[in-house]
């Protein structure tokens, strides 16, 4: 089993950044392909971004990409998402998820088996 808790989430004016981090419990984390995807108001949940086992490959969405960025630190069990130019229609619930099975790029909510509670982040105009 492997649990998964989001934090930095917040409210930040258009045009800030945050970090958000993405704590994952198990020994067997560095085996673990990671996501963040995110759910606004009325909207389904979307992807965001993906990254491998060994950090060595990411996957964006066109949405994000320039601004967003994914890493992971296996060390510590962590993956982060740092976000930079937020706009409004960034505002959502974000999601981190592991997936255990090669499923590249990653981007679809059903490729991953362990999902996190969501951290919220509000972008104001």
């Amino acid at each position: 089993q492997v649990q998964l808790v989001e934090s930095g989430g917040g409210l930040v004016q258009a045009g800030g950044s945050l970090r958000l981090s993405c704590a994952a419990s198990g020994s067997t984390f560095r085996r673990f392909a990671m996501g963040w995807f995110r759910q606004a108001p009325g909207k389904e949940r979307e992807f965001v971004a993906s990254i491998t086992w060994s950090g060595g490959g990411t996957y964006y969405a066109d949405f994000v990409k320039g601004r967003f960025t994914i890493s992971r630190d296996n060390a510590k069990n962590m993956v982060y998402l740092q976000m930079n130019s937020l706009t409004p229609e960034d505002t959502a619930v974000y999601y981190c998820a592991a997936s255990t099975t090669f499923r590249w790029p990653y981007n679809r909510a059903n490729f991953y088996d362990y999902w996190g509670q969501g951290t919220q982040v509000t972008v104001s105009s």
